[in-house]
């Protein structure tokens, strides 16, 4: 599983500020890619593609704050879920 965080277009000032002191992957949105247009993005959501790219839940985190511990375990388990059963390196594959 993989994250990263993709801002709207047109919001790049506070791009060096979101970055500063992360680790997460920070995409920049463009008029050429459209992400938020195409995947229907509002403000502060979390967006789950499958191996496919495509969108299978999406999860606002100011319709749910994650400080709840119940939407933190709701949204730690659709990314569970959503990345599928743990894999083991080295085991033999059939």
């Amino acid at each position: 599983m993989h994250l990263a965080g993709v801002n709207n277009q047109g919001e790049q000032a506070g791009n060096a500020e979101m970055c500063d002191g992360r680790t997460l992957p920070w995409l920049q949105d463009t008029r050429i890619a459209r992400v938020w247009q195409s995947w229907q993005v509002t403000e502060r959501d979390v967006v789950v593609l499958d191996a496919d790219n495509k969108v299978i839940h999406v999860y606002n985190l100011t319709d749910h704050n994650l400080a709840v511990a119940a939407n933190y375990a709701e949204l730690r388990g659709i990314l569970l879920t959503a990345a599928g059963p743990p894999t083991v390196r080295g085991a033999p594959t059939r």
